[in-house]
């Protein structure tokens, strides 16, 4: 049905009628489709593929209506970026930035489990996340936070990601969340300023040539049960219970921070303590990017 709607959804845009009353495009198209016997669904999906159209527009909820109002929108989105003609500016002759709008509409409302990176390189996926934090804007979601989330990469599921940066923006509004924002950003300044971009390998208390010191080995302990928690709860879309994981991390990074000397005169301890930072950072990008959060 969502074939044979998506073969008829222009038909009636070579009519008279919807030459000399545009506006009646796709409405007039399911006059006609039903005239001619088609089924209620695709007269449907015919008549609204173009929902929604602008902000408060009804969202189309039939299947067939909404995988031809979709096929529509990512077809013109992929193909006028595909041809080098995509929004500049306040510039947007194609209206791109309503059919990207119309599609998070229509992955929202329908809940739909839609995977944009099969159909989407990564420009029109980035252009999608900057339409997200627009729509999302004014539900009171961070930008940031969107942000924080998309820089992970491998994320191109709508409802996933919101469901994240919902329970980032419920987290870092919280003590625990403040507090494990701003020890990452201390060790990741660190990192930075040594050179530490990447994951260094992580060093165990066993494996270390020295005995750790007391609040160096309770974070070593608190990451041990910290990083598969998180992890385990970010596969089960359980992003509530990650933040909550993360959270255990604070009191030690703080504590850590207070009494270890990272920059040891003792060239394996300062090893091992900037590979102890360079966990918590992977740590805590099991959930998001926390380098990309304001404030």
């Amino acid at each position: 049905m969502a074939y044979r709607a998506a073969r008829l959804a222009k038909a009636d845009l070579v009519t008279g009628m919807v030459g000399e009353f545009p506006e009646l495009q796709g409405l007039m198209g399911g006059y006609y489709a039903a005239a001619q016997g088609e089924t209620a669904a695709v007269a449907k999906a015919v008549r609204d593929h173009y929902k929604p159209v602008g902000q408060g527009d009804v969202v189309p909820t039939a299947p067939v209506t909404v995988a031809v109002s979709l096929a529509d929108k990512l077809d013109s989105i992929t193909q006028f970026f595909a041809a080098d003609l995509r929004p500049s500016g306040s510039k947007d002759p194609f209206a791109l930035r309503r059919s990207a709008l119309g599609v998070i509409a229509l992955i929202l409302d329908n809940g739909l489990r839609l995977p944009l990176g099969q159909v989407a390189s990564r420009e029109v996926l980035d252009f999608f996340a900057d339409r997200l934090k627009v729509q999302q804007r004014e539900a009171g979601v961070r930008h940031d936070l969107i942000d924080a989330v998309f820089a992970l990469g491998g994320e191109d599921d709508l409802v996933r990601l919101l469901a994240r940066v919902r329970a980032l923006q419920s987290f870092v509004s919280t003590e625990d969340g403040a507090n494990l924002l701003a020890g990452y950003k201390r060790a990741a300044n660190i990192l930075k300023k040594e050179g530490i971009t990447g994951t260094a390998p992580a060093q165990q208390h066993e494996t270390l040539s020295y005995t750790p010191e007391m609040d160096e080995a309770a974070l070593i302990a608190a990451l041990d049960s910290a990083e598969p928690a998180a992890a385990d709860a970010v596969a089960r879309e359980d992003f509530e219970g990650a933040m909550a994981a993360l959270a255990t991390l604070r009191a030690p990074i703080d504590a850590f921070f207070d009494h270890v000397t990272v920059n040891d005169p003792d060239p394996a301890k300062r090893a091992a303590r900037l590979a102890l930072l360079a966990r918590v950072r992977t740590a805590v990008h099991t959930v998001a990017d926390f380098g990309r959060i304001e404030g």
